[in-house]
């Protein structure tokens, strides 16, 4: 399988590291949408990544897509999901979650980063869905005691969320008091600590 897409997006590296955790074998090409627009295009006519090209020259686009085909490839017992409710369902949660956060960060930057005109009325939206979003996820990770948010094994849940932040903490330094969510913040501190996530991982690049 081929991984395109830079790990500065939450959503290619979210791909990545679960693809690393699942054991599956994976080349990894790091083209920008803006710089590489032409080639991705080839191979997917929305520019979009992550964009992982299967074995049998098929392509799947969407990480929430992308993360269910991964899971189809592997036995139960080495999913990272929880095997049983209402876990799973709040996992799905969590993630769905943070995954939307940054979505919301993705357009607020393009919002204010690429456009001449700024509409205040959808930087005023985009920045309260991101608070809400965080101030559920901060309420949940503070009542857990585990190492990992659903026990003691890393999960797409907490993958979601630590790829989330760092990606909209360096892309928009100004737009989170991570000090606000100290659990969340320890949370991703630890995470972000551990090899495979440096290892998967790069500085935010501003699209040129």
């Amino acid at each position: 399988m081929i991984l395109i897409g830079q790990f500065d997006s939450s959503f290619v590296r979210r791909v990545g590291i679960a693809l690393k955790l699942l054991e599956l074998p994976f080349e990894h090409w790091p083209w920008s949408v803006f710089s590489d627009a032409h080639r991705l295009r080839a191979i997917n006519p929305l520019m979009r990544v992550p964009t992982l090209v299967l074995d049998d020259e098929d392509t799947l686009i969407d990480s929430h897509l992308i993360i269910a085909h991964l899971e189809s490839m592997v036995p139960a017992e080495r999913s990272l999901w929880p095997a049983t409710e209402p876990d799973r369902h709040r996992a799905f949660k969590v993630a769905g979650l943070a995954t939307g956060l940054a979505d919301k960060g993705v357009s607020l930057f393009y919002e204010k980063q690429l456009h001449k005109e700024v509409s205040q009325l959808w930087v005023d939206r985009c920045r309260s869905q991101i608070a809400g979003a965080l101030a559920i996820l901060e309420e949940d990770r503070a009542g857990r005691q585990s190492p990992a948010w659903f026990g003691r094994t890393i999960g797409h849940a907490d993958i979601a969320v630590a790829c989330a932040i760092r990606h909209v903490t360096e892309s928009m330094p100004d737009l989170i008091a991570m000090q606000d969510y100290p659990s969340l913040r320890t949370h991703c501190e630890q995470l972000e600590a551990l090899p495979l996530f440096r290892e998967v991982s790069q500085p935010f690049i501003p699209p040129a």
